[in-house]
């Protein structure tokens, strides 16, 4: 399969086995595979960002962080796919391509988010990336972790 930034996909179970990181989101609701993921790719690291339905319940969240910071940019609310859906980058994480399970699809064709979206998720993520180099955290996981545990497995791979 091959993996581009912009598309959704969602990721297989093992992944959340293997990490064991309670500060990721549950993979699946209802028995339905959830959530869906927005996808960067970055060399042989993925960046997960999940996307949500739950506007309502996000859009509150929102609401707090602007009453008290005027501002929110670890989550918003955009249209992907003519439906208002929640980027959830205070929960991205990194993977690997082998912990994907599928692309995400409507009406059989793989979900693409656009060039405009794509190009301002991407932005938004590598700023909260540049945050986090400069030791403001906002992201839930612990990435750093999360990523070294990605590129040891790679290492392993290869030999």
């Amino acid at each position: 399969m091959k993996i581009k930034t912009g598309y959704l996909y969602h990721i297989k179970d093992e992944y959340f086995y293997h990490v064991n990181d309670d500060k990721l989101m549950v993979n699946h609701e209802r028995g339905k595979k959830r959530p869906t993921y927005f996808t960067i790719k970055d060399g042989n690291i993925l960046w997960f960002i999940p996307i949500s339905s739950k506007v309502s319940k996000y859009q509150k969240i929102i609401n707090n962080k602007i009453l008290k910071y005027g501002f929110c940019n670890t989550i918003w609310i955009r249209k992907i796919a003519d439906t208002d859906a929640v980027i959830l980058f205070q929960n991205a994480f990194p993977t690997l391509e082998k912990y994907i399970d599928h692309v995400h699809t409507v009406s059989n064709m793989p979900l693409f988010v656009g060039s405009d979206l794509k190009k301002e998720i991407t932005n938004n993520f590598k700023q909260l990336l540049g945050y986090k180099k400069r030791g403001i955290n906002l992201f839930f996981p612990d990435i750093d972790k999360l990523k070294q545990m990605m590129l040891d497995e790679l290492k392993e791979d290869l030999n």
